[in-house]
């Protein structure tokens, strides 16, 4: 699987992803410097074009499962699936019912009228 390296050039704008072979041999040339680890950027220390490709990024809509991808005209960017909770109706129901199940169980007191003192 091919795991992209996020690139900034000197100013720091950002250029287009490279692979992680040659992310490895700029950082041991010393041609660029870690950025960020998470994800990981490098930021190049030399002046380089700000020409970049063009990235489509496609959408496809679903009831549960939401897919994403970025991908320019020779390669696949990023992708993704993002999975949709179902349940957050019947969370909220439970948390009603727990709730009202909780006040409604009030403990046993005992009557207060015979605690109070006649003024003479």
């Amino acid at each position: 699987m091919r795991v992209p390296i996020y690139v900034l050039n000197m100013r720091g704008q950002p250029l287009m992803p490279t692979t992680q072979h040659k992310g490895k041999k700029l950082l041991q040339e010393e041609k660029a410097r870690v950025f960020q680890r998470c994800p990981f950027t490098i930021q190049l220390s030399y002046a380089t074009g700000e020409t970049r490709q063009p990235i489509t990024l496609g959408v496809d809509l679903g009831y549960t499962n939401i897919g994403f991808s970025a991908k320019t005209d020779k390669l696949e960017v990023i992708s993704g699936k993002v999975t949709l909770r179902k349940n957050v109706s019947n969370k909220l129901a439970d948390r009603r019912r727990y709730r009202r199940t909780r006040r409604s169980r009030l403990g046993y007191r005992p009557p207060r009228f015979n605690n109070r003192t006649r003024p003479e």
